[in-house]
């Protein structure tokens, strides 16, 4: 059965999280210490290849475990889909909306639309992960499969609105690139190497042809082979391989380098900004109304059932914690301003506020939840009455 190598995964996202949340203390410390000129060296070095290279990696285990999901795991049947789908869906539109109200009035900020519409993964199930084993596991793989659709989302925005222009002949190439991966994919190779060349390949010409080549990462991923239930499979292994990578190096370099910013550039003026109200409003109230109103609407027609032994509050305990944005918020942040960078250190501030926001309340409600309603143990994710 397919529940250990989840469990896996989500004791390796829960760990990263923990790195995450120290990651960004020390970015923003190191950039406000004697030292932060050594810090702003180090990310005008690194946030090209950490940005545009490294997120491209996260991408593939974004695809691999989307791939995963539809074919074998979470997501593979209608019943397991429709719920975390549509509260992946309101989670998204409910922030926007909200950003956009409260920026209609500045054209110049209102671009960062899209940053309040994403969660993070690792450090939702972070701090879900302080409650041990009182957590339903059903519980755990809603946020999870919400998390995928929220990040194919987040795919699906970059992909539309974060292109610039198209050099056609690199386009071409691409195609010509995803077609001899398709063959690979269509002969059954098994072996990995000349997967990750054309990968390669299809980073770059991506990347020529004015597309964020993020999305690369996500193509790349669609097109290695899975053998459902086989670990050994072409798909699994790069899982497999990559997932420390990613939890342990990218995107810990990614926080390192995204979430610092000098508290000298903020006044009083830019803490009250527009900006800042639409992502911590986005974020922290946005996403909890969008996934907890359209999850409960779902339920109430009998389109969708409540996770198992879950009940409502610890429920909406849980889309109170999708309000915690950092890794995908920051970045697409980073994306939304990358012309103007006169607001990036306001995008940071409201990240950081919103997702220690929801954090905080959410883990609050959560601990109320699992009082009042008992105590549940489990063993390998099997619920022992």
């Amino acid at each position: 059965m397919a529940l250990r190598p989840i469990e896996r995964f989500l004791q390796l996202e829960s760990a990263s999280g923990i790195i995450l949340f120290m990651m960004a203390v020390l970015a923003i410390l190191w950039a406000n210490s004697p030292l932060a000129f050594i810090h702003e060296r180090f990310v005008n070095a690194l946030l090209f290849v950490t940005n545009d290279g490294l997120m491209a990696v996260f991408f593939v285990a974004v695809g691999l475990e989307l791939k995963r999901g539809f074919l074998e795991g979470q997501l593979s049947h209608y019943s397991q889909i429709i719920l975390p789908l549509m509260a992946a869906v309101g989670g998204m539109m409910m922030p926007a909306l909200l950003y956009l109200c409260i920026n209609r009035q500045s054209p110049a900020t209102i671009q960062g639309w899209a940053t309040p519409v994403a969660t993070d993964i690792a450090f939702a199930l972070g701090v879900l992960s302080l409650f041990g084993k009182r957590v339903p596991s059903a519980l755990k793989m809603f946020l999870l499969a919400l998390a995928i659709f929220d990040d194919l989302g987040a795919i699906i925005i970059i992909g539309l609105f974060y292109t610039s222009g198209i050099a056609f002949q690199y386009l071409v190439l691409s195609a010509v690139v995803i077609l001899a991966l398709l063959f690979l994919n269509y002969r059954s190779v098994q072996s990995l190497k000349p997967y990750l060349v054309l990968g390669v390949l299809l980073w770059l010409c991506i990347l020529k042809a004015g597309i964020h080549p993020t999305i690369a990462g996500v193509l790349f991923a669609l097109t290695v082979p899975d053998i459902p239930l086989t670990q050994r499979s072409p798909l699994n292994r790069l899982e497999n391989a990559l997932h420390p990578w990613v939890a342990y190096l990218i995107m810990p370099l990614f926080a390192l380098t995204n979430a610092g910013f000098s508290l000298h550039e903020l006044s009083l003026e830019n803490m009250s900004s527009v900006v800042v109200a639409g992502i911590v409003w986005g974020l922290f109230a946005g996403k909890q109304i969008g996934v907890f109103g359209f999850s409960w609407v779902l339920i109430k027609l009998g389109v969708a059932k409540l996770p198992r032994n879950a009940s409502w509050l610890s429920f909406y305990g849980v889309a109170v914690l999708c309000g915690i944005g950092f890794t995908m918020s920051l970045f697409l942040g980073t994306l939304s301003f990358q012309n103007d960078h006169t607001y990036l250190a306001e995008v940071r501030l409201g990240v950081m506020i919103a997702s220690i926001l929801s954090g905080l309340v959410g883990a609050i409600i959560l601990l109320v939840a699992f009082i009042k309603d008992g105590t549940n143990v489990h063993d390998g994710g099997i619920i022992v009455d």
